[in-house]
């Protein structure tokens, strides 16, 4: 009955007694299957087409075995045999009750769990590659008449006889290696080679030089060969070497002047190798400053020009010397060097070769296989050091023999008279070797006749050596010199 007391009619009571009546089954799960492999069969038969009863189907044909894509192109890898397993008949399918579906939903989708059907796709792993095919063996040759005889060891290492002639230099020093021997009838006492470093602290790894100095140029018509190395005695005992080389260009083209300079400590001084270092510094940064006016004096053959002006530029080096030797608290004497320098045009035209210098060393010329001794003369008077001081003190004067008391600012003897300044100015021939050393070369050149001959025999025709027998030539080692050897030879084409 309803709100207004109405009474419905039997009809419509229908639904609510079969939806809540107690004798009807219970509507919750479904006694049929129902997972995930059921879902996919009802979906699979409903968007197929219908199948033919197992009566009247006809057997389907079985898929065409393909080659393998890896091993079709191998030919050292056969194919495996098909399988001769009998075929698997298909599983019965229910005939669906539905007319199929046309079109593209007509095809029938594995499963996701079955094996995909067709040939199998490439790998991802690297497959072996085949071996290459061994070459064929040689054919073999009858053995010759007569004993057989092992091969000998030796043969397999010994050089094609032509070896040296290939790696010969192209300046004709030869192809082989240059050794360092020695002139007289026994060698020295000391070793051919370095022995001992010099000491060093964490506070003078910059005052620090190395043993051997090696350089080398072509300008013009000359050849420049130079080298600085530490004595035999310096290398046995572990001192520096005292001796420095400086080899600067300054300009460009034609223009261009190349200066050699060539220092020597003095022997005993603890700082003879930084006084050196600083000679040849401060006289190579005077000519930078200059050598535009140097470089046209010597073209032109100024000769007073030039001898005035290097002058007051050695002048001014010396002076930093004595300075520094202020500064350093220790006597000039003690700190001071001999500096011997060359000025060398790059000009093809110019042929002149300048020296100057203070101190002890050597110039020397090579001219039709003679040595000559190039230094320059010495006033007798001025080279002989006579203090124009008397006994008493008293200083005379030169010409009119007047006595003077000694000065009352002097506290001691006067010094010794500075060394007297070198220059020389010389025109060079085709095939002269010029040759600048310091005294630990100069002397042996002097005083042992073995040696030049022996450097006038290898420094002749045909022409300059390389840089490594150039260095074997300055140490040929003599019993009795052992100093620092430093030197620069200069050859005319």
């Amino acid at each position: 009955m309803s709100q207004q007391g109405e009474k419905p009619a039997a009809h419509e009571d229908d639904w609510w007694r079969k939806l809540y009546d107690e004798t009807a089954p219970d509507t919750g799960p479904s006694s049929a299957p129902d997972s995930l492999d059921d879902r996919f069969d009802s979906v699979s038969d409903t968007v197929s087409e219908a199948v033919e009863p197992e009566s009247e189907r006809e057997p389907e044909p079985l898929p065409e075995v393909r080659p393998d894509p890896r091993t079709a192109w191998d030919p050292y890898r056969e194919q495996a045999p098909p399988s001769e397993e009998p075929a698997r008949e298909p599983e019965p399918v229910p005939v669906a009750t539905q007319a199929a579906v046309p079109g593209p939903r007509n095809t029938v989708f594995p499963a996701p769990w079955e094996a995909p059907a067709g040939p199998p796709g490439p790998r991802t792993f690297a497959v072996p590659k085949p071996p290459e095919p061994e070459p064929p063996p040689a054919p073999l040759t009858p053995p010759a008449a007569g004993p057989v005889t092992a091969p000998d060891p030796v043969a397999l290492h010994e050089l094609p006889p032509d070896w040296a002639a290939s790696d010969a230099p192209a300046d004709g020093g030869g192809g082989a290696r240059p050794l360092v021997g020695h002139l007289g009838d026994r060698p020295p006492t000391y070793e051919a080679e370095p022995a001992a470093l010099p000491a060093a602290t964490s506070e003078n790894l910059d005052a620090l030089v190395p043993d051997t100095v090696l350089d080398g140029a072509r300008y013009g018509t000359y050849t420049l060969r130079a080298a600085s190395v530490r004595g035999d005695s310096a290398r046995f005992r572990g001192e520096p070497r005292r001796d420095a080389l400086l080899t600067a260009r300054f300009g460009a083209a034609e223009s261009a002047l190349v200066l050699v300079a060539v220092a020597g400590g003095v022997r005993g001084g603890e700082g003879a190798h930084l006084a050196a270092a600083d000679a040849c510094r401060w006289i190579g940064g005077a000519v930078a400053r200059s050598h535009a006016r140097l470089s046209e004096d010597i073209r032109a053959g100024r000769r007073a020009d030039l001898k005035s002006g290097l002058h007051r530029l050695t002048d001014r080096t010396y002076g930093k010397l004595r300075a520094r030797a202020a500064e350093l608290g220790l006597e000039p004497g003690d700190y001071t060097t001999s500096l011997r320098c060359l000025l060398l045009s790059a000009d093809p035209d110019c042929r002149t070769r300048v020296f100057f210098g203070v101190g002890s060393g050597g110039l020397f010329r090579l001219r039709d296989g003679l040595w000559q001794d190039l230094e320059p003369v010495i006033p007798e008077q001025a080279a002989s050091g006579v203090s124009e001081e008397g006994p008493d003190g008293d200083r005379l004067t030169m010409d009119l023999q007047i006595t003077t008391p000694p000065s009352p600012y002097s506290d001691g003897p006067a010094p010794p008279p500075a060394e007297l300044f070198r220059f020389r100015a010389s025109v060079a021939r085709p095939g002269d070797t010029l040759l600048l050393c310091s005294n630990g070369f100069a002397e042996p050149m002097r005083g042992e006749p073995e040696l030049p001959d022996e450097l006038a025999e290898r420094w002749g025709p045909p022409g300059p050596p390389g840089l490594p027998a150039f260095l074997a030539d300055t140490q040929l080692r003599i019993k009795g010199y052992a100093d620092d050897r430093t030197c620069a030879a200069v050859w005319e084409a």
